[in-house]
């Protein structure tokens, strides 16, 4: 992996959007730490209205109580801080750090409720707007290109075969000793893809611009090298060496 070479001026978006279990967390956590950008999680976001769901009991039986979430909504308050122990930024709602609560199987499953209402989304777009004014972000998420940063000056399209993300996701859950089933796995991913891309509110789609990466075949590294490129690309262009 080459070291950053560029110094902290003139920053640009990066934009990093596709399915689930794609990586594109641990894409753009590496073009973070490479460039001296900031992390975005946007998903994070929306784990943690899940997860805020799940726990005043909104979604009774699986199925969410809309007016119920609209009326906490303006309550729920979401924020990144850096965590000296990871080493990277954890998620905190309502003042309490829930990076490992959000990234349960249980909270998953939940997403697909919370992630299509458009009061939800619009609340989080203007916060990631907000984060992301001064650029020299990299943010992830599945509208980051087409709504939160349509001009972003790098836009990234992550995909890989289904059956090969839930293979990933299944094997990130146990290793965080979660007990999960593979077929569970591939049904949640499944949802997750239909619900990205039939919802009317923001759907996921490949923004005319953007770079598209099928990682299917290829390992961590030749992707981060292809991301790199791209963005080394767009900084040469717009004359920010």
């Amino acid at each position: 992996m080459r070291k950053a070479i560029f110094a902290p001026v003139n920053p640009i978006t990066i934009a990093i959007d596709g399915f689930s279990s794609c990586g594109k967390s641990t894409l753009a956590k590496q073009l973070a730490a490479h460039l001296g950008y900031t992390y975005i999680d946007s998903g994070a976001m929306y784990r943690a209205v899940a997860l805020h769901v799940m726990e005043q009991g909104l979604a009774p039986g699986g199925v969410l109580d809309r007016p119920a979430l609209l009326a906490a909504l303006d309550g729920i308050r979401i924020r990144f801080e850096h965590d000296p122990l990871s080493g990277h930024s954890a998620t905190w709602l309502n003042g309490r750090n829930v990076e490992h609560e959000i990234r349960s199987m249980a909270v998953s499953q939940h997403v697909t409720l919370v992630s299509p209402v458009p009061e939800v989304r619009a609340k989080l777009v203007r916060l990631q707007q907000d984060m992301g004014r001064a650029k020299g972000v990299v943010m992830d998420g599945r509208d980051i290109g087409t709504v939160v940063f349509p001009d972003a000056e790098v836009k990234l399209f992550m995909t890989a075969r289904p059956e090969v993300r839930a293979l990933r996701r299944y094997h990130e859950l146990k290793q965080k000793g979660q007990e999960v089933d593979l077929a569970a796995v591939q049904a949640n991913i499944a949802q997750r893809d239909l619900d990205d891309t039939t919802r009317a509110a923001d759907p996921l789609r490949k923004a005319a611009d953007a770079i598209e990466i099928d990682n299917s075949d290829i390992t961590a590294e030749e992707q981060f090298q292809r991301a790199l490129d791209a963005v080394l690309g767009k900084l040469a262009a717009v004359g920010y060496e």
